[in-house]
Formats: structure tokens, C-alpha cells, sequence
């Protein structure tokens, strides 16, 4: 399993699962809570709930996930698809000698954990998603519907799909991608996130606002905790998450009409950019054990860490609810 460096009271090391070795952080002892990021994030993303759920008696692991940070990287891209991102976590589990644990997702951590609440809820005690919302398959490839809406506006999406291009404008600077995009997104920057710009000869760049002073919630030592991550490894891994989307559609058919049935919360800022193409309006039909749901005002996507009080203690009750 690889040696265990400690930081803090966070240990860390490698895991072997599902083909690769996974980058965990870990703290605690007792039930097993497993805290999945999203994009473009790593376990360092969960700072602020590790130590809160750990002193709470809970067990805690926040993984880099397949592509990210520490974790293995592979080539191919449909490597990165939802059965193997689900794989890995189950893996995961094997791998700490655990049959079941919390699984709490969020951005693109969250349709992991729902997905993995479908596919093998045995192994999943409770789950929670932050910023993504449950959301059925629909009849339809989502790109196709993206395509269909968006037109000739750019979508940053539609833009991730094409291997390399997206690759190459994000690694080109690093902090300046980061800037951007944990900035653009956070509370302040909303009304600019989404807004209308031509798709032929837009980037990221162009689309995401200049990176201004750093928001209140985001110290100068988190983000050179991210970019030299960044610098080290590039988007290519997270991006790949984005390039599975059609195949996720596809080979998912067998889930169609699963439903989410273990205990389960949802958290989300009343202004995540989010919910203006992924509403929760589905959540009561399929979700149906929904104990938590929670909407912080004035906050934006990056609710863990923008508000990590609310959130550790929205986390806690939901927690506290299963025993």
C-alpha cells in the first residue's frame, strides 16, 4: 500500500486500485466518509471538512482522483469513463478493508457518487453531492444537447471535447487558468460566468473574466498549493472526465430507471453557475431517502470551500442522521 507520509494530523499515501495507484488523504477513525472532488480540484479541495469530520469521529479519506495530483494518469481516454471512476472507488474501499462507506461528491465528484449510488449501493451507506444535483439519463446524448443549445455560443463543454486544444490553452499558464476559473465562478464574478460569446475563436480565456485579486475564501498559499500541482500533471486527466460524457450516456442504459434509495443530502450556493443547466428540479422523484437539502445564499460553486462552517455543518447533521 505504500508508505504513509503525515502532514498535520493528515496522513498520506498510495493505493493500489483498479488498476492504478490513487494519491489518499486520511484522518480519523470510525465510519468511513470518502470525499470525492471535481474539476479542476484535488483532495485538497476538502481542507476545511477533514478535520471537522475526523474530530467528529468519523474516518476520512479524500482521494486524488483518476487524472489528478498525485494519482495515475493513463492515456487513453476512455480510461476515464464513469465505470472506471466508479471502479476506482470501489477498489478504494477494498483496498482500506471497508464493505460500505459515505460517499460525498462534489462538481464532478457528485455524478461519480450518484452513479456509484446506483450501481452498487451495497456498498454505499450514504451519499451526498455538492453544486451537482441527482439527474436521470435522459433520452438523448448530452452533448447532442448541448450542441442543440448552445448553437454558436461558446460552451466551455463543448469546448473540453476536442483532445488537445483545451490541453494546451489551460497548461499554457497554469495559475492563470486557476485564477480564472476560482474566481470566475465564486459569488462575486456570477453574472459573468455564462455569459453569451460567440463559439469560433473562443478559449477559456476569452470566456472567463481577467483574473482580478483573489477571493476572500482563497489564500495565495491554496492556489501555489493547486498550480504547482497543475504545473506538475496539466488538465489532460481532467479533461478526459469531460471527453466520456456521450460514452457515460451510453453505456449507462442499464440505469435508466434506477433510483437513489440510500440516505442521501444536497448542498449548492443559491449562485452556482451550476444550476442554470443542471437544476435539481428531479431530485424528489429520484432520490428518494433525501434528508438534507440545503441552498447557502450568496455563495457560488465552490461551496466547501467558500463556505466551509455551513457546509462541515450541513455535512455533520446529514452524518449524524444515519446512525
Amino acid at each position: 500500500m505504500g508508505s504513509v507520509k503525515r502532514v498535520g494530523q493528515t496522513s498520506h499515501r498510495m493505493i493500489a486500485t483498479n488498476g492504478i495507484q490513487m494519491h489518499v488523504a486520511e484522518q480519523g477513525d470510525g465510519p468511513l466518509v470518502v470525499l470525492c472532488h471535481g474539476f479542476p480540484e484535488l483532495w485538497y479541495s476538502w481542507r476545511h471538512q477533514i478535520d471537522a469530520l475526523a474530530d467528529a469521529g468519523y474516518r476520512v479519506v479524500a482521494p486524488d482522483q483518476r487524472g489528478y495530483g498525485q494519482t495515475d494518469r493513463p492515456e487513453g481516454i476512455e480510461e476515464y469513463d464513469i465505470v472506471h471512476l466508479t471502479d476506482d472507488l470501489l477498489g478504494l474501499l477494498d483496498a482500506l478493508g471497508e464493505e460500505r462507506a459515505v460517499f460525498i461528491g462534489h462538481d464532478w465528484g457528485g455524478p461519480v457518487v450518484w452513479n456509484l449510488a446506483q450501481r452498487v449501493p451495497e456498498r454505499v451507506r450514504a451519499v451526498g453531492a455538492l453544486s451537482v444535483p441527482f439527474v436521470p439519463r435522459g433520452l438523448r446524448d448530452p452533448i447532442a444537447s448541448m450542441e442543440a443549445t448552445f448553437g454558436d455560443n461558446f460552451f466551455y463543454i463543448l469546448y473540453f471535447q476536442e483532445p488537445g486544444v483545451a490541453d494546451a490553452e489551460l497548461d499554457r499558464d497554469p495559475e492563470d487558468t486557476l485564477r480564472r476559473a476560482l474566481r470566475a465562478t465564486s459569488v462575486r464574478e456570477t453574472s459573468q460566468g455564462l455569459r453569451p460569446i460567440p463559439r469560433e475563436g473562443t478559449g477559456w480565456r476569452e470566456w472567463l473574466p481577467e483574473p482580478g485579486p483573489l477571493p476572500e475564501w482563497l489564500s495565495a498559499a491554496d492556489l501555489d498549493y493547486y498550480v504547482a500541482e497543475f504545473r506538475r500533471t496539466g488538465f489532460t486527466g481532467g479533461l478526459n472526465w469531460y471527453r466520456n460524457i456521450s460514452r457515460n450516456w451510453e453505456i449507462t442504459a442499464d440505469l435508466a430507471q434506477t433510483k437513489v434509495e440510500m440516505p442521501a443530502l444536497f448542498l449548492a450556493g443559491a449562485q452556482d453557475l451550476v444550476a442554470l443547466f443542471m437544476p435539481d428540479t428531479h431530485m424528489d422523484a429520484w432520490v428518494t431517502d433525501l434528508r438534507v437539502r440545503v441552498t447557502l445564499p450568496a455563495t457560488g460553486h465552490w461551496v466547501q470551500q467558500e463556505r466551509p462552517a455551513e457546509v462541515n455543518e450541513a455535512l455533520l447533521s446529514f452524518l449524524a442522521s444515519l446512525d
